[in-house]
């Protein structure tokens, strides 16, 4: 985590960022990795699926709150989600655009794979 100042009227503003790895800085391995937890790819379809701009306490995952912020750290240096302070509050957001561009196909592939092996709730009672 870095701080930025930012001078505004009467006195400066310190901006909390996170960093990320910019589009052409994306390695194959690293998204390849960050996508082979079932935790992880939980919250990159309900990324894709939903809003933008969804912050972490929005995720119903089951892990404690320390291994969900490890898991977005993770997602967030890989580069597949970009992560911001909003007051108190992260706010992730899919970096489906920086993904298709640098590795095409390969978001959606995953998602559908993940969705595949998903079983149906009907599937489950037989």
């Amino acid at each position: 985590m870095s701080v930025e100042s930012i001078k505004r009227l009467g006195g400066w503003l310190q901006v909390r960022t996170l960093a990320h790895p910019d589009r052409g800085e994306l390695q194959l391995d690293t998204v390849l990795s960050a996508f082979s937890d079932p935790v992880r790819r939980r919250i990159v379809d309900q990324l894709a699926d939903g809003p933008d701009d969804q912050a972490c306490s929005a995720f119903q995952l089951p892990v404690s709150k320390s291994t969900s912020t490890h898991h977005f750290r993770v997602l967030r240096e890989a580069g597949v989600i970009e992560q911001r302070y909003s007051g108190t509050s992260i706010l992730n957001t899919l970096r489906a655009a920086d993904l298709e561009a640098r590795f095409p196909g390969l978001l959606k592939a995953v998602l559908q794979a993940a969705r595949d092996e998903t079983p149906s709730p009907t599937a489950e009672r037989l």
